[in-house]
């Protein structure tokens, strides 16, 4: 049976200028901050493909996708608990069955097949439904890094037992949060019996 998962790598920002100005300027400032040269950011999304139906995994605001129908796993708020009360400070977490992931067509080396083993594919359609509704652009867990986007894809492809030593953004690029999600499920797993140990992330 065909089963993969294929991880896309967007430029951060990809299809508005906002949010590619504004990611721009924080690169530029934690740059200056971290004394290293400033480095492309990007945004991760996922295609899975199992039992004959591809999936679109990815985490935006919850108004810019019109379809009812469009797997919504969570909400959260971003920015604060407070604001995720008013729908613009408001994101979700989707696994679309026969979705697209916006913008698509912008992704940087993608797409980068992670794995065909059937067994595999499953776990990360079933971890996915665990995400946990962290608040976006925060530290909550204190792992130096915001949750966002890229957490939520480290940690479910680190949950379903990738060996994460092995992907990495485009040569040149960031992926601001990666880290969380990996930290996150390196705790959840080590808590868990029997757990293994994740790899160090690079």
């Amino acid at each position: 049976m065909d089963s993969w998962v294929d991880l896309y790598w967007l430029p951060l920002g990809a299809g508005g200028w906002f949010v590619r100005t504004n990611g721009r300027v924080y690169e530029r400032l934690a740059a200056w901050r971290g004394h290293r040269p400033a480095s492309d950011l990007y945004h991760s999304a996922l295609m899975v493909r199992a039992d004959d139906v591809t999936y679109a995994v990815e985490m935006g605001p919850v108004w810019n996708v019109a379809d009812d129908d469009r797997g919504v796993l969570c909400e959260g708020p971003v920015g604060a608990y407070g604001l995720g009360r008013l729908r613009p400070f408001r994101y979700e977490v989707r696994c679309w069955a026969g979705g697209r992931i916006p913008d698509v067509a912008d992704a940087i080396a993608s797409p980068v097949r992670t794995t065909e083993d059937p067994a595999r594919v499953a776990s990360v359609l079933a971890v996915l439904e665990q995400v946990p509704p962290l608040v976006w652009g925060r530290d909550e867990l204190g792992t130096g890094e915001m949750w966002n986007s890229n957490s939520v894809v480290a940690w479910a492809l680190a949950r379903a037992g990738h060996d994460m030593g092995v992907i990495r953004p485009p040569t040149g690029g960031r992926a601001p949060g990666w880290i969380a999600g990996l930290e996150l499920a390196r705790r959840q797993l080590q808590a868990r019996p029997g757990g293994s140990a994740l790899a160090p992330p690079g």
